[in-house]
């Protein structure tokens, strides 16, 4: 096949699945995110894509707001952008985020608001994207939004761009496709841009251009556009409703045991649903870390997240039947 065309073709079967202008598949969320950057740094001229991680003469600076950093928003140094930090533990406010903007701001890099991923309060608000946004259009500078688990409901993967992002980037995982694929979404123009900065820009091209290492195969293109496809046509009440009927299934297998707790917990966008499992250590003579242990070490091993008492067990992640694996496990390890 040729990997030019199939990248190009594919863009537009997913942009117009998914309601956006233009859209890229790239080797996960974490590249969508490089590239969205070279982007802002680079723009469209190839030769400059070459000078990167060299940014000499170009806009380099990337604002974060302090009390929304998180490991991933490194992802835009990896081609010689710099953080700028804005704002405090607490709170970002408008005129901070309006002084922190300079002649060296190449965009201001956002983390998709989410109230609760894995147990995580990274994602709270602090100054709103709305806000954002018109702040970056008054100054004329980009916008990524890091959307990587943003996947449901279905309007999220528009709704960043429809807000005025100029990239929205998400993990290919959270809807079912490979884990080494990812989306970019934003304007063709940009899309454009961000396909010459790619490795295909670099295969293609006469410039040796930045993105040779964020290379992707033939199956992973595809099979992020059919993971795609089968995410937006499913009954997503009914896989919400089977992730509840798997948790049901552990929860009755130590129902008659008081030392145990087990509560249901819907996950974010159902994504991460599962149970949050509490034991009276001193009851049963154990500790939840022996127990988390355990069930590690067994065979198959079964991954709880957390050590600790509560941990959780994320059901979403399970295939069919073997929630009755995990259900004789916990009863063997946690009755008597």
């Amino acid at each position: 096949v040729d990997m030019e065309e199939l990248l190009e073709e594919s863009g537009k079967v997913i942009a117009n699945m998914a309601g956006v202008e233009a859209a890229l598949v790239t080797p996960g969320c974490a590249a969508a995110i490089a590239l969205g950057a070279a982007v802002c740094m680079a723009g469209d001229d190839p030769e400059k894509s070459e000078q990167l991680p060299d940014t000499t003469g170009m806009k380099d600076e990337f604002i974060v707001q302090k009390r929304r950093r998180y490991k991933y928003d490194r992802c835009v140094t990896i081609f010689g952008g710099k953080l700028v930090e804005v704002g405090d533990e607490e709170n970002t406010t408008r005129e901070q985020l309006r002084a922190a903007i300079t002649d060296k701001t190449a965009a201001i890099h956002h983390l998709a608001p989410a109230e609760k991923e894995f147990g995580s309060t990274i994602g709270r608000e602090t100054l709103p994207l709305a806000e954002i946004i018109e702040i970056a259009k008054e100054f004329d500078v980009r916008l990524i939004v890091d959307a990587a688990t943003k996947v449901y409901p279905l309007n999220e993967l528009h709704k960043y761009t429809d807000m005025g992002a100029d990239f929205a980037c998400y993990g290919g995982k959270y809807f079912g496709s490979c884990n080494s694929t990812g989306l970019m979404f934003g304007r063709k123009e940009l899309i454009d841009a961000a396909l010459l900065h790619s490795f295909i820009g670099f295969e293609t091209s006469q410039y040796r251009t930045i993105g040779r290492p964020l290379k992707l195969d033939r199956q992973e293109i595809v099979g992020c556009v059919v993971a795609l496809r089968e995410w937006l046509a499913m009954d997503h009440e009914a896989r919400a409703s089977e992730q509840r009927r798997k948790g049901q299934v552990i929860q009755c297998a130590l129902k008659d045991n008081p030392h145990v707790t087990m509560e249901w917990d819907e996950g974010f966008a159902t994504l991460n649903s599962g149970l949050r499992v509490t034991i009276d250590e001193k009851a049963l003579g154990t500790t939840a870390a022996k127990v988390t242990q355990s069930l590690a070490e067994g065979r198959p091993s079964i991954i709880v997240q957390g050590s600790g008492n509560p941990f959780y067990l994320a059901v979403s992640h399970l295939g069919d039947g073997e929630e009755e694996i995990v259900a004789e496990r916990m009863k063997a390890l946690l009755t008597g």
